[in-house]
């Protein structure tokens, strides 16, 4: 995971399932699926969007990458596809 300023940029896994995509974040340990690659991108990004704002909001630490056992870009899983990069933008509001 790489912070500059208002974004984070996530490292991600793209898999081929019997039916479908499935998309792993390796920075958070954050998982989803779709029909097409794009459709499954799509939904990580929602995915990734929700899981921060609730670990903010509860002031949970949120970074929790995968294992390295189980990291495809250590071992060989089967249905790999890419990896790639997810830049997410940011904003923090103080309440008082």
């Amino acid at each position: 995971m790489v912070h500059k300023n208002d974004r984070f940029t996530f490292t991600n896994a793209l898999f081929k399932g019997e039916k479908g995509f499935w998309v792993l974040c390796l920075d958070l340990d954050v998982a989803t699926q779709g029909s097409t690659p794009a459709e499954t991108k799509k939904n990580l990004l929602e995915a990734i969007e929700l899981y921060l704002e609730t670990a903010i909001e509860n002031n949970q630490p949120f970074l929790r990458p995968v294992p390295p056992e189980e990291d495809p870009r250590r071992t060989k899983l089967e249905g790999f596809v890419e990896t790639f990069n997810l830049k997410i933008a940011f904003s923090v509001k103080a309440h008082a």
